[in-house]
């Protein structure tokens, strides 16, 4: 099986160099750039095949943000996840990175720890959504007869299974199956499985997350608690509702990006499924219900990157 291709882009050799180093013993191909023009060429290219750029934010020439701009304005790049790597960390500046397709970043300085799992993250999130895209496109015409559903679901397999015949209602499948299978995902760790917010970053650091949510599945109190996803086709479009069997949890939190969690490699996906996947994201009580609306016109036009 061929290594999947990185891309890195920064204007400091140094850095190259860095980024070269503490990814060395990963199975993977880099193409390392100093010049931002060479690299967008580079993308262009007819054997370009990237499975993740890895971006400096502020180079000359061709700055970072500009370059993720011009990525994500076209189709054949928007499955093609993104980090960003800077020194830029307001709230300011987060929101435009994340504006831009931004779904990943990384502060500088920062240790090899750090990169290795926020590029394993980011390939692992890839290879999930172009599976559930590829599932999509085979249920769209059927689904645009189907007036309103409802469905349980426990496991992050029966995730994988609902999200392309939910978001295949939508006009825009590809966006709102991102922000589906965050909310749906959510249901079943935060929700149902009680995995804290630190318990998850723990997790996704060691690469023990899907193991230890199929071990509390088997475990008292969490075992036989399931989640539902009702959608429903109105004149405002798909309005979808999930919930879960959880305590709920302090969600206001989570609904704006908040620059102290831009860095991590969890808590972003409510925010992004609100501003990408959406046109409207509301939840209802303690926090365990959620109602996300995909408009008629659809939601942003802009792609989440990774999916």
């Amino acid at each position: 099986m061929a290594r999947e291709r990185v891309l890195v882009v920064d204007d400091e050799q140094f850095n190259l160099l860095i980024i070269e180093e503490f990814l060395a013993a990963e199975d993977l191909s880099l193409e390392l750039h100093a010049d931002p023009l060479l690299a967008w060429d580079a993308l262009h290219a007819a054997d370009s095949d990237f499975a993740l750029v890895l971006l400096d934010r502020m180079m000359p020439g061709l700055d970072g943000i500009d370059f993720l701009r011009r990525m994500k304005a076209e189709s054949r790049f928007s499955s093609v996840p993104v980090i960003m790597q800077t020194v830029a960390s307001s709230l300011e500046q987060v929101r435009q990175g994340h504006a831009a397709g931004a779904y990943y970043y990384l502060t500088k300085p920062y240790t090899p720890e750090a990169l290795v799992s926020i590029v394993r993250a980011a390939l692992d999130d890839r290879c999930r959504c172009l599976q559930l895209l590829d599932r999509s496109v085979l249920l769209e015409e059927a689904q645009t007869l189907l007036c309103g559903v409802e469905y349980r679901f426990v496991t992050l397999e029966d995730v994988s299974c609902l999200v392309p015949i939910l978001a295949a209602l939508c006009s825009n499948p590809d966006a709102v199956a991102s922000g589906l299978a965050d909310l749906m995902v959510n249901a079943v760790e935060h929700g149902n499985l009680g995995i804290s917010y630190r318990e998850k970053s723990r997790l996704k650091k060691s690469g023990d997350w899907a193991g230890e949510i199929t071990k509390r599945l088997a475990l008292a109190p969490y075992a036989g608690r399931s989640a539902s996803i009702r959608a429903e086709r109105t004149t405002e479009g798909m309005v979808f509702t999930i919930t879960d069997q959880g305590e709920g949890f302090d969600w206001e939190k989570y609904i704006d990006f908040d620059p102290d969690r831009a860095f991590d490699l969890n808590g972003r996906g409510i925010a992004l499924a609100r501003l990408i996947s959406f046109s409207s994201l509301t939840y209802r009580g303690k926090g365990n219900v959620v109602v996300a609306i995909a408009g008629a016109e659809g939601a942003s036009t802009s792609q989440r990157p990774g999916c």
